[in-house]
């Protein structure tokens, strides 16, 4: 009659035993948890000093009347309600025809730049990941332009575009006769392609460093089944390589297009702090009519809207890409 006993507190030790070390290891997970985020706050709350603070600050001065006559007042200057928010769609404002040109022409350069960089970045990518000689140098010499500065970058090829002397219009003219005139690309309607170039060509080698580290994962056995089923090179790109870089492209349109739309230094280092209406930039339209024109609140207003066009971006990008980011993850 005691053998069941027995067998029983048995098996009570064996249903208990791990009970300790499940305590251990959720003990364990918690401390981990605890050291990332102890980690993470002074990282955290920099950041929240360094964006999160003067964001609001901008959010608040974007509804006051805030000019040279007020601006010693700051966050005590007269409060302008929504004005300087209907100042930027009032059809009788000054400001509006500036505002949605500024608009307008971010955008352009916006989608130029950042499709210019994608398609360029993966076309050299896919070019230097083939066995050629000398392709160490060739990657060295690619990252040249994006270890140069912005301000470098804006000065070399403010020369190049000079009408004259600039090596841009020796080409086009001089040199091949591909045109019978010589282009004046610093202003005008040329001038926004005279800034968007720059960006591309600045911007191209590490869109090509990420998807050239991107090629350099996949496993080469794909390819290799892909073409004994017959698949040629098209079809190969198409079908394998492009969706497996989907994750790359996703984080790479990301930042592209924010980097873009609050672009700043090359359009004022190539053509000043007014650019004209057929290249003034969201930024610089933000910064001349505050510090310039000392219309802050209508600078704060249009950096309200720039923001909140970003963030339904990112919206928009996350509902595009998540599922390519978690299979990535």
């Amino acid at each position: 009659m005691s053998t069941p006993s027995v067998i029983e507190s048995r098996d009570d030790v064996r249903l208990t035993r791990p009970v300790p070390q499940m305590r251990r290891r959720v003990g364990a997970a918690a401390a981990r948890r605890r050291l990332a985020v102890a980690l993470c706050a002074p990282a955290a709350l920099f950041m929240l000093l360094v964006h999160g603070l003067p964001a609001v600050g901008g959010l608040y001065l974007s509804f006051k009347e805030l000019n040279t006559f007020t601006f010693a007042q700051l966050f005590h200057a007269p409060s302008a309600g929504l004005h300087n928010y209907t100042t930027l769609f009032d059809a009788d404002s000054p400001l509006r025809s500036g505002f949605f040109g500024a608009v307008r022409n971010t955008a352009i350069y916006t989608f130029f730049t950042v499709g210019g960089t994608l398609v360029g970045g993966l076309a050299v990518a896919v070019l230097i990941n083939r066995p050629i000689r000398g392709q160490r140098v060739i990657r060295t010499l690619m990252l040249t332009p994006w270890i140069v500065p912005s301000f470098v970058v804006a000065l070399l090829w403010q020369f190049m575009w000079q009408s004259d002397v600039g090596i841009v219009n020796k080409i086009l003219v001089d040199y091949t006769g591909l045109l019978n005139h010589r282009p004046v690309w610093l202003s005008g309607e040329a001038s926004l392609w005279a800034i968007i170039i720059p960006s591309i060509w600045r911007g191209l080698p590490f869109a090509m460093l990420i998807f050239f580290a991107g090629l350099q994962a996949i496993p080469p056995e794909l390819a290799e089944a892909a073409a004994i089923d017959g698949a040629g090179p098209i079809r190969r790109f198409r079908y394998i390589t492009l969706p497996l870089l989907r994750p790359l492209i996703a984080i790479q349109l990301l930042f592209g297009v924010i980097y873009a739309a609050y672009q700043y230094a090359i359009p004022v280092v190539m053509l000043g702090s007014t650019p004209g209406p057929n290249a003034d930039l969201m930024m610089t339209l933000i910064v001349r009519q505050s510090f310039q024109n000392n219309l802050f609140g209508f600078g704060a207003a249009a950096s309200v809207i720039l923001t909140l066009v970003m963030l339904v971006w990112v919206g928009v990008w996350w509902r595009t890409f998540r599922r390519d980011l978690e299979a990535a993850t």
